[in-house]
């Protein structure tokens, strides 16, 4: 603890000397600065757990969050090493020269949220529920501060596109059928979105044949002790699943201007889960019984790695093509004024 503090403390007092307190003018500034301090942390126990280097945290794991060694864990651990760091800093560079970061931080947002409310309940409920130490309390401010973040972020205006009255009450006229990109998106979200609740079914122990079927030869991580992976899929069954279906009433009726910054967040945490649920999976920290079969492997990365592109299609759509999201209302008032 005193090690962090510290680190932290001399890590803020160079950012005050070089940047002469300009920057703290965005307070999510000093969020990011120190979430990246944190990132490399994190990226350090990763390799330290897969043998890459030695000596750094293992007292710290050991003795702290035992947790972290598990196969989840080590997947989470690289993806807030890598992902999340390259982020920030891309977020820190962005205030520095005063751009817009919003689109950026959703899709943080996103992916941090889903990050720790699933590594908080695996540990809550878990095996390893009767190891919680002090130590838990450390990721606490992971679930106020980037509940706060966000609350900043969608506060920020938003990008306006530079597209005509008339281009947009145009795309709005058309129908689904018209649009060919949006039906292709509508199919895969129900696909997907067929695919989430079968996968929750399978979680919560139904009988079906299938069900038994797929979670013995096909995920049978889905049946490791540790309960991340039942989390993650009880998480995609009731929240995801749910914004699934939004989605294809967003692409289907125009007007929905929620979808573009929530495709950001949702694109975001769909990412971090499957990395962490794929990753896990094929682990060898994994115990055998629970890992992957062999001769599953392809359908399994098949299946999983198209989950993870639907949102993030999704999310490109929307960045690229925003006109039939904007409010139909203010697509009107536009043109109105035009004619005028």
């Amino acid at each position: 603890i005193l090690t962090g503090v510290l680190v932290s403390a001399s890590l803020f007092s160079i950012i005050v000397f070089v940047s002469g307190g300009n920057h703290f003018q965005d307070p999510l500034f000093c969020v990011f600065v120190v979430f990246s301090f944190t990132s490399i942390v994190d990226l350090i126990i990763s390799l330290e757990e897969d043998g890459y280097i030695s000596g750094f945290m293992e007292i710290y794991v050991r003795e702290g969050e035992p947790y972290l060694r598990t196969a989840h864990g080590i997947m989470i651990c690289y993806w807030d090493g890598i992902i999340h760091y390259g982020l920030y800093l891309a977020m820190i560079a962005a205030i520095g020269q005063r751009r817009n970061y919003r689109n950026l931080g959703l899709f943080w947002l996103g992916s941090l949220m889903m990050s720790i409310v699933v590594f908080l309940l695996g540990n809550l409920i878990g095996k390893y529920s009767s190891d919680l130490s002090p130590a838990f309390l450390f990721n606490l401010p992971y679930i106020l501060i980037p509940v706060w973040a966000g609350m900043r972020l969608f506060q920020q205006p938003k990008a306006l596109p530079c597209l005509s009255p008339e281009k947009v009450a145009e795309e709005q006229r058309k129908r689904l059928y018209q649009r060919p990109q949006d039906m292709g998106l509508v199919v895969v979200l129900l696909l997907i979105a067929a695919f989430t609740f079968f996968r929750g079914m399978v979680v919560l122990d139904c009988p079906a044949d299938s069900c038994f079927e797929y979670i013995y030869q096909h995920e049978p991580y889905l049946r490791d002790p540790v309960a991340y992976p039942k989390v993650q899929m009880l998480i995609y069954m009731f929240y995801v699943l749910p914004f699934f279906c939004l989605c294809i009433y967003g692409l289907v009726l125009p007007g929905c201007s929620w979808l573009p910054d929530w495709s950001l967040v949702f694109a975001g945490a769909v990412a971090q889960a499957q990395f962490s649920h794929v990753g896990s999976s094929l682990h060898g920290r994994t115990p055998f019984p629970y890992q992957t079969p062999e001769d599953v492997w392809w359908s399994f990365l098949l299946t999983n790695v198209l989950y993870a592109l639907g949102p993030q299609l999704l999310a490109l759509r929307c960045l690229r093509g925003p006109a039939f999201f904007l409010p139909t209302t203010s697509a009107s008032l536009l043109v109105v004024k035009k004619h005028q």
